[in-house]
C-alpha cells in the first residue's frame, strides 16, 4: 500500500471537517463537482453493490424547496448546490449504512478542495416523499438526503439551537478489549 507523503497533514485535514450550514453566493465549478461525484462512485459499498445514484442539484427553486421540508435544513437553500442520494431501496439497513460512507466521503472531499458540505436528512417518510416528489426519484427507491456543497461561509451553526460544539476524550469512548476496560497507551 502506498503510503501518502504527508500523512499527518491529511489526518490533520480530516479532523478539521465540519458540517457547513454557510454559504457564498458562488457557484461550484464544474470540474470541482465532477471531482466530488468520482469519489462518490468510488467509495466502498456492502458488498460491492453500488446502491446508489447521484442528482446534482444546481435548480435554486429546488434547493429552496428541499430547505422548507423542515426548519432544521432551511440553510439548504443557500448553498450552491447538493447531491442528493438516491438508493435502490433493497436493503434498508446495508444501504443506510453505504449512505453514510458516501456521506462522509464527499464531506471530506469537499473540504480538502477548499469547499464546504453538510449534510441535511429531509425527515420522516412524508417528507422523504415530498422530497422525492421535489426530485423526481421514482417510489420503489429510497431518499433521505443531500450533501449541500459550496463556498464555505463559516462552519458556525446558524440555527437557534445549535448542537454543543468539542469532542469527548478519548478515555471516555474508547476501551480495550472488553467495555469499559481502561485502554493502555
Amino acid at each position: 500500500m502506498a503510503r501518502v507523503d504527508d500523512a499527518a497533514e491529511i489526518l490533520e485535514q480530516i479532523n478539521k471537517v465540519r458540517q457547513v450550514r454557510q454559504y457564498e453566493d458562488k457557484p461550484v465549478p464544474d470540474d470541482v463537482v465532477n471531482q466530488l461525484l468520482e469519489v462518490a462512485r468510488w467509495t466502498g459499498s456492502s458488498r460491492n453493490t453500488q446502491p446508489w445514484h447521484f442528482i446534482v442539484v444546481d435548480d435554486r427553486e429546488k434547493l429552496r424547496q428541499i430547505s422548507q421540508l423542515r426548519t432544521p435544513i432551511n440553510w439548504v437553500a443557500d448553498a450552491s448546490l447538493a447531491i442528493a442520494i438516491v438508493l435502490h431501496g433493497e436493503n434498508e439497513n446495508s444501504e443506510a449504512y453505504d449512505e453514510g460512507r458516501v456521506t462522509e466521503r464527499i464531506m471530506i472531499a469537499a473540504h480538502m478542495l477548499g469547499f464546504g458540505a453538510g449534510t441535511a436528512w429531509y425527515g420522516d417518510d412524508p417528507l422523504r416523499e415530498k422530497a422525492k416528489e421535489i426530485l423526481g426519484i421514482p417510489a420503489e427507491r429510497t431518499a433521505r438526503s443531500v450533501v449541500a456543497i459550496g463556498h464555505r461561509i463559516s462552519a458556525k451553526d446558524p440555527r437557534p439551537n445549535p448542537a454543543m460544539s468539542g469532542r469527548h476524550p478519548l478515555s471516555e469512548i474508547v476501551s480495550q478489549n472488553t467495555f469499559g476496560a481502561t485502554r493502555k497507551g
